[in-house]
């Protein structure tokens, strides 16, 4: 029979043909045999089944095995014995060199048939050996794929006791070394079946034998922990993980993040190797002991590791999201990832430019999943935009990006900030500000946030920026009497001087800290300079006179340098004086009184407030100067046309310059009979009083924001604007002795060479009994003309002069910015530029005109924005659209800087002398050597953290590129069909990508 059965096999008949005669053959062979035929016959199928070369072979010969099996069992179990088994795993089947790869299939077919032998015993003995021999030899995965099929339908032929526990950890190793050569789709999806049959056969063993479970993740560990291995283990390991009981992941966490033999390399080793994980298209509960892992090592401190791996890997996590097989998982990292990195914007930073990308990617595909994943991307990015505020420029494309999505409310960002903090404790973090490796391109030097500081930081970048300000404080010889001044002029000494990209005003902060400042509090930025110039002014004011040596050189005729020399230098720089009148209207007696300030705090009129026509003469409007520049030739419509999200305020160019705002300030004059009222409008200015009573309406388009905007002259004049006194508020006449209706109006008389104006945005809700925020947008003049009332003699002939009034120009320089809805949290940063005189040896003529190229010169001068460690460059566009872009961000502080006029001429030339006579500021020896050294510490830190930094990373797991994800799916836009990026689809070669 098995000559018949040979002689068809070779034959050259077709298949079809075969299989009829071999129908034949298989029956007479269920008929009773002798021993020997039977022999022959199972030899003859053994052979077809180990080493036919074609399908039909091995068919023909596993259909002879399973007769024999079912009618010839004797026999079958006689030929079926050990010592042939032994020899098949051992010594395999066939000549050497083609050894056959189907002896593991053949003994699990032959199994079924001796189950119930004497000899079965035996067999599965041996089979607990030879298995554990054959996970030692590290056969791939379609070999440990039979093996575990063999073994988990004979869970008999396992490995007991401590071989089993051996096996397990052996099995892990092999899933360790596993590797998908091919890039086909049908190829990988194999490979996937592989990898589930050897990790499915796992968490049989666990469940039969749990004390198994905690040394094969001990073995786990080992492989993902080496750093000695030449490649990195194969991301197959992630299908042992989510078979492990979740009950037992807090005990595990705990005894890997307390074990003292473990070295911190090894430990971010392991977590970096574990995030790649999220590449595993199959896993389950993969994010979880990822999450879990990176918790535990926050709870013992391991920020180190955390900054490392956390910046080393989240752009490659975020790259996973385009891919819907694994996006619920790595989007649950990437969650974490972000919202616990909460002492630096740096993790953050690196997905900005691939946030856009991905929201196009993911509106494009317009599935439930891509839906969800929006969502709670949109709800993390405001979160960072919470956290991490002070960055408009680098947001604005996110923000156009995300702008259709839901935008989660202040109470729900804290809730995922405070729940995903590593620590409560902030100043565990205070060494692991961002790190800088060098000054940013601006030349500018950050200042470190000491734990809620932003509101000093901002501030002394502003007093910084004030340059005539800091060549004054500079220029200072050291004085024990001025003891905060003193460490002003170290701070900006190094501010000026320092090769560090960021210093610790630490020693500032101690000495100008308010006493009723909480520690780690956000605080008023403004309540803050205040009461730092108070000081400053107090400190000079009982100590020596800091400008004698504007006597001593003469600068000035006498009776001016009097009046200066009894002036301080916070005086001179940040003083002016207003007078507050009010008359009777009973009687028209008039009392005034003259007081002095630093700043002007300026209120908000109501919403429904117009401009009114009072009867009184008009002094000179608040007015702002339109901004010059030169504006290319032709623009087309198209480009011209801005996001229907905000209205840009582009530079008015052209002649002449554009007064955006002409309202009037209003005040009153004493003459003979009723005085008349009447507006104030230059021959250019066509506006009808309509327009003058409604602003809206005389600009029309030009105007940015909702009717309820306001500019910074609004607010002036507003602040300027007679005030009625009457009903409760009467005022009590000294010439009637009795309380009268009266009118209260206040006049500047002198006006500071730093304007320094507070928007007055916190009031007190009487409703709610909260503080709150006023978020109405207000332009920014770049120019400023302020009205101030001089005496006659003063006036001349320098400036524009009306009833007394002259306008004194301001030019802007710093905007302190307040980002978030409430005094006590939020964050400040501060745009600034340096504004100098344009001719310091040249008097001016006319202080209320500039030429053409001075004008220009306006925006010609760079503007930075300083946010903490953090310098850019920056742009005046950016100053004026950062509220209409991110609501949250309002301006709070504005610093601007008088043009010289005639009032004003003695204290800039004393400032330019003071320049020309000593050139640039130079300190003091003690002061310059303590630089050098700092600078000469700075680079030796940078050289120490360089080679530990090398020598951290050189060890880390090697990756593919991440970006490569988003090129791919820029060149696949078109692809569908498979787990690609959108809609689920995408090619082989992509899903390849994401897997291995």
């Amino acid at each position: 029979m098995d000559k018949i059965l040979e002689a068809v096999m070779m034959s050259s008949y077709p298949n079809n043909v075969k299989q009829g005669l071999v129908r034949r053959v298989i029956e007479a062979i269920k008929q009773p045999m002798d021993s020997e035929q039977c022999w022959s016959m199972l030899e003859l199928s053994t052979k077809l089944y180990l080493m036919g070369d074609t399908k039909f072979k091995r068919e023909i010969g596993k259909e002879v095995l399973e007769v024999y099996g079912h009618y010839h069992p004797e026999e079958f179990e006689e030929f079926f014995n050990v010592r042939f088994l032994l020899s098949l795993l051992q010594e395999g089947y066939g000549p050497a060199g083609k050894r056959s790869l189907y002896v593991l299939d053949y003994i699990h077919l032959g199994l079924q048939f001796i189950l119930e032998s004497p000899s079965a015993s035996d067999i599965f003995s041996l089979l607990r050996i030879e298995v554990l021999r054959k996970v030692c030899e590290r056969p791939g995965p379609k070999q440990c794929a039979k093996i575990s099929k063999l073994l988990s339908q004979h869970p008999q032929c396992v490995p007991t006791g401590k071989h089993q526990t051996l096996f397990c950890q052996q099995l892990i190793r092999c899933i360790g070394q596993f590797q998908c050569i091919s890039e086909g789709e049908d190829d990988i999806m194999e490979f996937l079946d592989h990898v589930n049959k050897v990790s499915g056969l796992l968490q049989k063993i666990w469940r039969a034998q749990t004390s198994s479970i905690l040394p094969s993740l001990k073995e786990l560990f080992t492989i993902i922990s080496s750093t000695e291995e030449q490649e990195a283990p194969s991301n197959a390991l992630a299908s042992v993980v989510q078979y492990v009981p979740l009950e037992l992941m807090d005990g595990v966490i705990r005894n890997l993040t307390n074990d003292d033999s473990i070295t911190d390399m090894q430990m971010m080793t392991a977590i970096s190797r574990m995030i790649d994980w999220v590449s595993w298209p199959l896993g389950k509960n993969i994010d979880k002991w990822i999450i879990a892992l990176l918790k535990g090592l926050a709870a013992v401190k391991k920020f180190s590791i955390l900054i490392e791996v956390t910046l080393l890997k989240i752009e490659k996590v975020f790259s996973k999201l385009l891919y819907p097989i694994v996006r619920e998982g790595a989007l649950s990292v990437l969650l974490y990832m972000l919202l616990s990195f909460q002492h630096s914007h740096e993790a953050f930073h690196l997905l900005l430019p691939h946030i856009p990308r991905l929201v196009a990617s993911l509106n494009k595909e317009d599935s439930n999943s891509a839906t969800s994943c929006l969502e709670q991307l949109a709800e993390l990015i405001h979160s960072m935009f919470f956290r991490f505020s002070g960055f408009p420029d680098l947001y604005e494309p996110v923000m156009e990006a995300v702008k259709a999505l839901p935008i989660p409310n202040e109470d729900r960002i804290k809730h995922l900030l405070g729940q995903n903090a590593w620590t409560s404790q902030k100043n565990e973090l205070a060494c692991f500000y961002p790190r800088l490796a060098s000054k940013s391109d601006t030349g500018k030097i950050g200042l470190i946030n000491l734990g809620n500081t932003c509101y000093m930081n901002s501030i002394i970048q502003a007093l910084f920026m004030a340059s005539d300000f800091r060549h004054s404080v500079l220029n200072l010889t050291e004085s024990n009497s001025q003891p905060l001044m003193t460490k002003l002029q170290w701070l900006f000494a190094f501010l000026e001087h320092s090769q560090r990209p960021a210093i610790s005003p630490e020693g500032f902060l101690s000495a100008s800290w308010p006493p009723w400042f909480s520690p780690g509090a956000q605080q008023d930025c403004s309540e803050y300079l205040k009461y730092l110039l108070d000081r400053l002014h107090e400190e000079e004011k009982t100590g020596k006179r800091i400008y004698q040596k504007l006597k001593e050189s003469n600068l000035m005729p006498q009776a001016e340098e009097r009046h200066y020399l009894n002036k301080t230098l916070i005086e001179k720089m940040f003083g002016g004086k207003m007078m507050t009148k009010i008359r009777c209207l009973k009687c028209l007696n008039v009392s005034s009184r003259e007081e002095a300030f630093t700043d002007l705090s300026l209120a908000f009129p109501p919403s429904n407030r117009h401009m009114r026509l009072q009867s009184y003469t008009a002094v000179l409007p608040v007015e702002e100067i339109g901004p010059q520049i030169i504006e290319p030739p032709i623009k087309p419509q198209s480009q011209a046309m801005e996001s229907p999200r905000r209205q840009r305020k582009h530079p008015v160019s052209g002649e002449p310059p554009v007064r955006l705002l002409p309202v009037e300030t209003v005040g009153f004059q004493e003459a003979e009979g009723q005085a008349t009222p009447f507006i104030l409008r230059s021959d250019r200015d066509h506006v009808s009083l309509e327009a003058v009573k409604d602003p809206l309406l005389a600009f029309g388009e030009q105007t940015c924001g909702s009717e309820d905007s306001r500019s910074v002259p609004d607010l002036i004049n507003y602040f300027l604007s007679p005030e009625v006194l009457t009903s409760e508020n009467k005022y009590h006449c000294e010439k009637c002795a009795s309380l009268q209706d009266a009118e209260k109006v206040a006049e500047l008389t002198e006006g500071p060479h730093y304007l320094v104006l507070t928007l007055l945005r916190f009031s007190f809700d009487l409703r709610t009994m909260k503080r709150k925020k006023i978020l109405d947008n207000v332009s920014i003049p770049l120019v400023l003309k302020l009205p101030v009332l001089v005496a006659s003699e003063d006036s001349g002939e320098v400036c524009q002069n009306r009833n007394g009034f002259v306008s004194m120009v301001y030019d802007l320089c710093s905007v302190v910015v307040h980002s978030g809805v409430s005094s006590e949290s939020g964050h400040y940063y501060c745009y600034a530029r340096e504004c100098t005189s344009t001719s310091a040896s040249s008097q001016p003529g006319d202080g209320a005109q500039k030429s053409t190229s001075d004008k220009q010169m306006d925006f010609e001068i760079q503007w930075y924005l300083f946010n903490d460690t953090r310098v850019s460059f920056s742009s005046f566009e950016s100053v004026s659209n950062v509220t209409s872009f991110f609501p949250k961000d309002t301006a709070y502080v504005l610093f601007y800087r008088q043009r010289p006029c005639k009032q004003s001429w003695a204290v800039h030339e004393a400032v330019s002398d003071a320049v020309r006579l000593h050139g640039d500021p130079s300190p003091s020896k003690d002061l310059m050597e303590a630089i050098s050294k700092d600078n000469i510490l700075y680079l030796q830190e940078q050289e120490k953290e360089a080679r530990n930094r090398a020598a951290y990373i050189s060890t880390l797991p090697k990756s593919p590129l991440w970006w490569r994800d988003f090129d791919r799916d820029k060149d696949d836009e078109g692809s569908s069909g498979g787990c690609g990026p959108a809609a689920g689809g995408g090619g082989s070669g992509s899903f390849h990508g994401l897997v291995f």
